[in-house]
């Protein structure tokens, strides 16, 4: 059995050979020349701190501390390829795996990822073949905000993507991305508490996102979410050949509006259960542009709501007083409409408010500082207005709205409460609407016309 023990020793020898022998080359001489032929392929700088090679487990090579672009626009801890032997003999070079650690990158590399992905001879066979990828860590930092750390793993096959894994590290987001043929891909994405990387805070309970994407667009056939007490459907579509563009279609039902206002970064000036079915669209140059082109048409209902900030009901019984309305409430069991988004401005036309001894009409206009301005018609079954129809002219702001009645509304019903005290008050209302559409109102459309 001595054989056995010889055998033994040789092997461990050997093994301990295979580990250090790479300690003793050094690889740093290779460091600037793949720095340049990378930095010719790219059209960046590349930089690249440390080259390793080591024998155990497997024979591969490792850089670490990568930098692509003057302003670091992609940033690599640690790569690690493990080559196929043989084929290092031949062409093209064979990677059976690569192992990226630690991979930033920000809204201008991932910018710029068509242009460094794009073959000078398209024409002619790869010289280096990859068929795996293992990302860890990985981070993208979009303007102000990040998505990850997530980690990823890629199948290639024939020179192309087979299948590719996207999971976050803390489980709450999974994407799979499956190529249909030469142009499409498919896109299976689920998550559950859920925030969105960027732009509005919405936390979604569970989502669900299907379809299919190309290098020039994106088309989400299914979208399905639950999120704030209801549901959302829908579908979208995401061109990104010349800049942006973005349609699309959603069912909202029964989400709870204050949540979702607070999410969007809107002051919680309305609470209530939101149906609503928007049609949107929008282009532009850039993402943080998407915004300011939206256009948005949807009616909309909420129902067993509060309109907090003003006081209808007060602002139409306080005929005399020109904040009667500001500050206070407005519940209501139902209030519906039509809204308009385009470019940063919000018309709700068609308003109908329901609410017991209250009803109102009208229509209001938000502008992108959110101003607000319009008129509604109250109807509130009091004594002391008689049942009048009383407009109230809106404004201030959505922070702090301001309801206050017309001129001629104000007269007749100070008239009315002189002669008649406060049981006159809705008459003399009556007849200073009346009047102000008789001869105030009529002569304004002449000037307009």
């Amino acid at each position: 059995m001595k054989w056995l023990k010889r055998l033994g020793v040789v092997a461990g020898v050997l093994i301990l050979a295979l580990a250090v022998i790479p300690f003793f080359i050094s690889l740093s001489d290779y460091i600037p020349e793949i720095e340049k032929a990378a930095s010719e392929r790219l059209k960046e700088p590349v930089k690249i701190e440390k080259l390793t090679l080591a024998l155990l487990p497997v024979p591969h090579l490792s850089m670490d501390g990568i930098t692509v672009g003057k302003a670091r626009d992609l940033t690599v801890g640690t790569v690690t390829a493990t080559p196929n032997l043989w084929s290092l003999l031949g062409t093209p070079k064979v990677i059976r795996n690569l192992e990226i650690n630690k991979l930033v990158l920000t809204q201008a590399g991932l910018d710029k990822i068509p242009q460094w992905m794009k073959s000078e001879k398209p024409d002619e066979p790869p010289a280096v073949v990859v068929q795996s990828v293992k990302l860890d860590d990985a981070v993208l930092e979009l303007g102000q905000a990040a998505f990850g750390p997530f980690d990823a793993r890629l199948a290639m096959a024939q020179g192309g993507l087979e299948s590719a894994s996207i999971q976050t590290q803390d489980g709450k987001l999974k994407a799979l991305v499956k190529p249909q043929d030469r142009e499409k891909y498919l896109i299976d994405a689920n998550a559950k508490s859920w925030k969105l990387p960027a732009g509005a805070s919405i936390l979604f309970d569970e989502l669900t996102i299907k379809g299919f994407a190309s290098s020039t667009e994106a088309n989400l056939s299914e979208i399905r979410c639950r999120l704030y007490g209801g549901t959302v459907m829908g579908k979208a579509r995401i061109g990104y050949k010349k800049g942006l563009q973005v349609t699309g279609n959603f069912d909202v039902s029964q989400v709870e509006i204050k949540s979702l206002l607070q999410a969007l970064g809107r002051p919680p000036s309305l609470s209530g259960r939101l149906t609503a079915r928007p049609v949107f669209s929008a282009s532009a140059a850039t993402a943080e542009q998407l915004l300011n082109a939206l256009r948005l048409e949807t009616p909309f209902d909420v129902q067993s709501g509060v309109l907090h900030g003003v006081d209808i009901s007060k602002a139409a019984t306080s005929l005399i007083s020109k904040d009667g309305g500001k500050g206070g409430e407005t519940r209501f069991d139902k209030l519906s409409g039509h809204l308009v988004v385009e470019r940063g401005t919000r018309r709700l036309t068609r308003l109908n408010i329901a609410s017991g001894s209250l009803s109102a009409d009208g229509s209001v206009t938000v502008s992108p500082r959110d101003e607000l301005s319009g008129k509604i018609n109250a109807k509130v079954t009091a004594a002391s207005v008689a049942s009048a129809t009383v407009p109230l002219n809106v404004a201030g702001t959505v922070q702090s709205p301001l309801l206050y009645p017309t001129g001629g509304t104000v007269t007749g019903a100070a008239i009315g409460t002189a002669i008649a005290g406060p049981l006159g008050t809705g008459v003399g209302a009556k007849v200073g609407q009346w009047a102000e559409g008789m001869f105030g109102g009529g002569q304004n459309e002449k000037k307009k016309r």
